[in-house]
């Protein structure tokens, strides 16, 4: 009779609150309000109205669930039991009756306690000296079971069923990487070489790009041999700026504007201006027919070998890789 009173209430309640929105609903129908949050007042107000009577229709069915657990213990109320009283224990009786539990560490070392000592005691001694039968631990077990199955399966990986690479394939693999990030550091530097970096490189395809760099752009003031038609010859050892690489690279960089050699800085990178330098310097004493006299100082280097392109090894230094 009770539950059906409670039931009876909250439905009252539900059909109430249900009215209350409608009204509300009419009532902002009536009066609209600017827009908030992409909502009408009406809207809102019924997201509101849907919230509030969602959060109290959970509590309404949260408190239906408390008044049934009541009425059931008004008609099935629970027996009163006395507590029970337990006698009072020590430490060590107390300790005792604690179930024990072997930790980690003596279960991976095989550790036995000193009161199982006796049962491990070997039928003989000698000189009073008794020895245990101790097991093996089981950390022992593991890396011995554990390097024999290591040992098959690298057995069988590298050298029966061939997956894996032996030591002087993985040599070869890292010689070739090595190459190529050797080639890709060359490429990279070459771009951030100046005058005072530049070296002097003698080899085909450095000559070769120069050449073309020289055909294209050179051949108007220095003549296709270099023979000197506007600008100077640049076939004898007479240099008007100082001649060497570090020299010839620096005047093509930044021109002489003053003579008419617009600076090249713009046009071409620094790996194209060193490969047009080292072309021109590959020039000297071809003695082309119609050259110019020759003009300004004879130059002489100090030290040939400072300017010389060290030969490549077959590997990547240690400079090279700290470096990238």
């Amino acid at each position: 009779m009770h539950m059906k009173k409670i039931n009876l209430s909250l439905l009252s309640l539900l059909l109430s609150i249900t009215a209350f929105a409608a009204d509300e609903k009419t009532v902002a129908e009536v009066a609209p309000a600017p827009a908030g949050l992409g909502l009408s007042q009406s809207e809102l107000l019924i997201v509101l109205l849907l919230l509030f009577v969602t959060v109290l229709l959970v509590v309404s069915l949260t408190l239906l669930k408390a008044f049934k657990v009541m009425y059931q213990e008004q008609l099935h109320p629970t027996p009163y039991s006395k507590p029970v009283k337990e006698p009072v224990l020590d430490y060590d009786s107390w300790l005792k009756q604690q179930p024990v539990k072997p930790s980690i560490w003596i279960k991976l070392l095989s550790l036995r306690p000193i009161e199982e000592e006796k049962d491990l005691v070997i039928d003989h001694a000698y000189d009073g000296i008794k020895e245990l039968n101790n097991p093996v631990p089981a950390w022992f077990n593991f890396l011995f079971f554990g390097t024999m199955i290591f040992a098959a399966a690298y057995l069988f990986y590298y050298h029966i069923g061939g997956y894996g690479d032996l030591q002087d394939k993985e040599y070869e693999k890292e010689m070739a990487k090595a190459q190529v990030e050797k080639a890709a550091y060359l490429e990279k530097s070459a771009n951030t070489i100046d005058e005072n970096s530049v070296k002097f490189d003698n080899t085909p395809t450095v000559l070769a790009d120069g050449r073309t760099i020289f055909t294209t752009n050179c051949v108007v003031c220095h003549g296709d041999k270099g023979q000197g038609i506007i600008g100077p010859n640049l076939t004898d050892e007479y240099w008007l700026h100082g001649g060497g690489i570090n020299n010839v690279f620096k005047t093509i960089k930044y021109g002489v504007p003053e003579k008419g050699m617009i600076s090249w800085e713009k046009n071409l990178n620094p790996k194209q201006i060193s490969a047009v330098a080292n072309f021109i310097l590959s020039l000297k004493g071809t003695n082309p027919t119609g050259a110019k006299a020759p003009q300004g100082e004879k130059y002489e280097a100090k030290d040939v070998k400072d300017n010389e392109m060290k030969a490549p090894k077959d590997s990547v230094n240690k400079a090279d890789v700290i470096k990238k």
